[in-house]
């Protein structure tokens, strides 16, 4: 990508977001997929795992994959999830929210899997040269580009920092394809967590092309720490901004009731494919 400066719009004091009034009549989102080859993935691939989401992965059902990515990924997932869905915009007859997987192009996020489908997601590393992944994702993003109206904005939420999501989706977007300016100079954890924030306060982040964006940029002020309680948006029952000194006592929530023990070694990390 050729680099040119971005303007990134100031942060709020309070939160992070900002209020956007955008004239693009309808905006999408496609969502990095989570890491399917981690010890999270073996965990819930176990055939001796026996926890809702496991049993509900190994039935005849199987479970939706926006809820085996939270599970995989966590805090990053979730907060692109509930940020998605709170800010989508699509016109008629088109998806708000797509899935980016490594072998099966762009899935809606209610998609049910079965232990099969994840077993071949882990057996794929996701690269801009691997036809298992590219083959897809480009046939998808051209009937989607297609799609579209012209005043239509596609927001990446997921890495732009190598070629991997950037080339196939530009290739095929061009201009229309954005992501958040906030983004600069935050991981995985932050990204979440800020992402969480802004869909339960219902503020919308700034928005940058991503053709020709300077992807490194000057690590932001920590969020300050908050808390949700069971009754707030997107379901969020605990602290979304937690320290790595917390990480082992911290306990994530799939959906409410459903609780597992989280440990730093099963943690949330930066992955290859997020």
């Amino acid at each position: 990508m050729n680099k040119q400066d971005v303007q990134i719009t100031p942060r709020t004091k309070s939160g992070n977001c900002n209020e956007m009034k955008n004239k693009t009549s309808y905006r999408i989102f496609l969502l990095s997929p989570a890491y399917a080859g981690g010890e999270r993935a073996r965990m819930i691939l176990s055939d001796r795992a026996e926890f809702a989401l496991a049993r509900k992965l190994r039935g005849q059902k199987g479970a939706p994959i926006a809820e085996v990515f939270t599970f995989l990924s966590g805090l990053y997932f979730r907060g692109k999830i509930a940020y998605a869905t709170a800010f989508a915009r699509p016109a008629r007859g088109t998806p708000g929210v797509l899935v980016i997987t490594p072998t099966r192009g762009l899935v809606d996020p209610t998609t049910r899997i079965h232990v099969d489908d994840l077993r071949e997601f882990a057996a794929v590393e996701i690269h801009e040269g691997d036809p298992r992944y590219r083959l897809p994702i480009a046939r998808d993003a051209r009937r989607l580009a297609k799609k579209l109206p012209v005043e239509s904005e596609v927001i990446l939420l997921g890495s732009i920092a190598t070629g991997k999501y950037v080339d196939v989706l530009v290739e095929n977007f061009g201009d229309r394809l954005r992501f958040p300016a906030d983004f600069v100079g935050r991981g995985d954890m932050s990204r979440g967590g800020l992402m969480l924030r802004c869909a339960v306060d219902k503020q919308e982040l700034p928005y940058i092309a991503v053709a020709g964006a300077i992807v490194n940029g000057k690590r932001p002020p920590k969020l300050a720490p908050r808390s949700y309680g069971a009754g707030g948006r997107c379901n969020v029952a605990t602290t979304v901004e937690v320290s790595a000194a917390r990480l082992r006592q911290t306990r994530i929530v799939l959906r409410p009731g459903t609780m597992l023990p989280y440990s730093r070694k099963l943690g949330t990390q930066t992955s290859p494919s997020e």
